[in-house]
C-alpha cells in the first residue's frame, strides 16, 4: 500500500506519520519547499506533542519520504490524501484553489486505480464537484484509469492529534460506491483492532458532519462563556454552574469551561464557512452568528478586566501574558485570544511582556514592541498585572510568593478559571477571573 500525502500542515503531516508508524509506505509532498527541507533535516514545521520521535522513527524506517517535487509522487499512489489549505477567500466563501490544484495534478498524472481523499474542510458538493473536475481531465487525456473520490472529514485536534488518530472517537467516510468502500475498509484496516466507529454515508453528509460537530462544540464554548458573564453580574459561581450542567447526562462536562474564547483555525473558519453556506442557499445561520459575535466579544474581557481595575488609566502600565497558543500543546497562535489582547493592550499604550512555552517564535515578527521573556517569572518582572491567557501546565503551579516580589503591582487575571482566588487573595494578590 503507497500513501501520498499532499500539504504538510497539522492533519498532513500527523495523519502521514502515523500511517507509517503503522507500516504504511507514506510519502508527503508540499509546495513550500523550505517545509520540506526542513523535514529532511530532522526538523518539523510545527509543535506536536509526540510528532518528533515518531517522524524520526519512520524515516530512519524507511517508510516515510518528504519531497516538493510533483513530476512523479502520484505514479504509485494506492491512495491520495489532499491535506492543503482552503483559506477564506475575499468574499468570506471558502477558497479552494489549492484542492482543484491537487486534484488537476492527480486527474494528469495517475497511471492506475486510486482514491482522492478530501481530508481538508470543505464546503457542501466539493466532492462531487473534484469528481467532475478530475473526469473532464482523464477525458481531455484520453485515457478510462477508474478513481473515487471520498470525503474523511479531519479531526484531530492540536496537541492530541496522535491520540485522535490511533484512537479515534470515529471515522467518518463519504462514499459513493462499492468499490470505494472496501479500498477505505483496506485503508483502515490497521486500526481497526481497536473497535472505533466507522460511519459510511454519501460525500455530502460527510462534509456535513465536520462543519456540524465543530459548530456544536463552538456554540458550547460560546454559550458557556455569555453564561459565565452574566454570572459575574448577578453575583453566581460559574465553576459551580459548570459542575452541575455537565452532571446532566443529556449534556456531559466536555467543552462547557468558560475562558477568555476560542482561537485556531478550526472553530472560526468552520464557523464563518457554514455561515456563508447557509447565506448561498438563501439560510441566516443566526445561532452560529451569534455564538461567533459572542467569542468575538469574550477575547476582550482580560482587557476590560484590567481597565476596570485601574479605573480606564492604563497608559503606561506594564502587563505580562502567560501563553500565546490558542490552547496548550501547540504552537499555533492563530486567532489566539492572546493576540486581541496584545493588540488591545498596546493600543492602550501598555507596555507588553510574554512568555509560551512554545509559541515565542510565532510571534517574534509580528510587533517588535513587545517583550518576550525568558520564563514566567522573566515576564512578570516590574509588571502591573499578569493575565493567564493560556492554561500550559507550566503556568499551574508557580512560585507565587516569587511573583509577588517581582511584580509592581500583585494583580492576576486568570482567562482560564485554572487558580485558587482565595488563597491568592490571601496572599495579597488582588484576582480576577472569568464568571466569578
Amino acid at each position: 500500500m503507497n500513501i501520498l500525502i499532499v500539504g504538510t500542515g497539522y492533519a498532513g503531516l500527523v495523519t502521514g506519520a502515523c500511517f507509517a508508524d503503522l507500516g504504511v509506505n507514506v510519502t508527503c509532498v508540499d509546495s513550500d519547499a523550505r517545509k520540506i527541507n526542513l523535514l529532511l533535516y530532522g526538523g518539523l514545521p510545527i509543535y506536536e506533542q509526540g510528532l518528533e520521535d515518531m517522524v524520526k522513527r519512520s524515516v530512519e524506517a524507511q517508510r516515510l519520504n518528504f519531497t516538493s517535487n510533483f513530476s512523479t509522487v502520484f505514479d504509485d499512489a494506492d491512495y491520495v490524501f489532499c491535506t492543503v489549505d482552503t483559506p477564506p477567500a475575499k468574499d468570506g466563501s471558502t477558497d479552494l484553489t489549492q484542492v482543484v490544484d491537487t486534484a488537476t495534478r492527480f486527474a494528469k498524472q495517475i497511471k492506475k486505480y486510486s482514491v482522492f481523499i478530501i481530508k481538508s474542510t470543505v464546503p457542501l458538493g466539493t466532492c462531487k464537484k473534484v469528481k467532475e473536475h478530475i473526469r473532464g481531465i482523464l477525458d481531455e487525456r484520453k485515457v478510462n484509469f477508474d478513481f473515487d473520490v471520498v470525503s474523511n472529514p479531519d479531526f484531530l485536534t492540536e496537541g492530541n492529534a496522535i491520540k485522535n488518530f490511533m484512537k479515534p472517537d470515529r471515522i467518518i467516510l463519504g462514499v459513493d460506491n462499492e468499490r470505494s468502500r472496501k479500498a477505505m475498509d483496506t485503508l483502515y484496516h490497521p486500526l481497526k483492532f481497536k473497535y472505533f466507529p466507522v460511519i459510511y454515508t454519501d460525500p455530502t453528509t460527510a462534509e456535513m458532519i465536520k462543519y456540524a460537530a465543530t459548530s456544536m462544540l463552538a456554540t458550547r464554548v460560546s454559550f458557556m462563556n455569555e453564561i459565565a458573564n452574566l454570572c459575574e453580574l448577578v453575583g453566581a459561581d460559574i465553576n459551580t454552574v459548570r459542575h452541575g450542567v455537565g452532571t446532566d447526562s443529556r449534556i456531559g462536562s466536555k467543552y462547557i469551561y468558560p475562558g477568555c474564547g476560542y482561537g485556531g483555525t478550526l472553530f472560526p473558519k468552520d464557523i464563518n464557512d457554514l455561515i456563508n453556506i447557509g447565506e448561498e442557499n438563501g439560510y441566516s445561520m443566526e445561532v452560529l452568528k451569534a455564538v461567533d459575535k459572542v467569542n468575538t466579544k469574550q477575547k476582550h474581557r482580560l482587557f476590560e478586566k484590567l481597565r476596570d481595575f485601574y479605573g480606564g488609566d492604563i497608559k503606561g502600565k506594564t502587563v505580562a501574558l502567560w501563553g500565546l497558543s490558542f490552547k496548550p500543546d501547540t504552537d499555533d497562535i492563530r486567532e489566539s485570544p492572546a493576540i486581541t489582547t496584545i493588540d488591545l493592550l498596546l493600543q492602550a499604550g501598555c507596555h507588553v511582556r510574554v512568555f509560551d512555552p512554545v509559541a515565542m517564535n510565532a510571534i517574534k515578527f509580528k510587533w517588535n514592541d513587545i517583550y518576550c521573556a525568558l520564563d514566567i517569572y522573566d515576564a512578570v518582572n516590574k509588571a502591573d498585572a499578569v493575565m493567564l491567557v493560556t492554561e500550559w501546565r507550566q503556568f499551574r503551579v508557580p512560585a507565587w510568593d516569587k511573583v509577588k516580589e517581582l511584580m509592581n503591582t500583585p494583580l492576576v487575571i486568570d482567562g482560564r478559571n485554572i487558580y485558587d482566588g482565595n488563597d491568592l487573595t490571601n496572599m495579597g494578590f488582588s484576582y480576577f477571573c472569568i464568571g466569578k
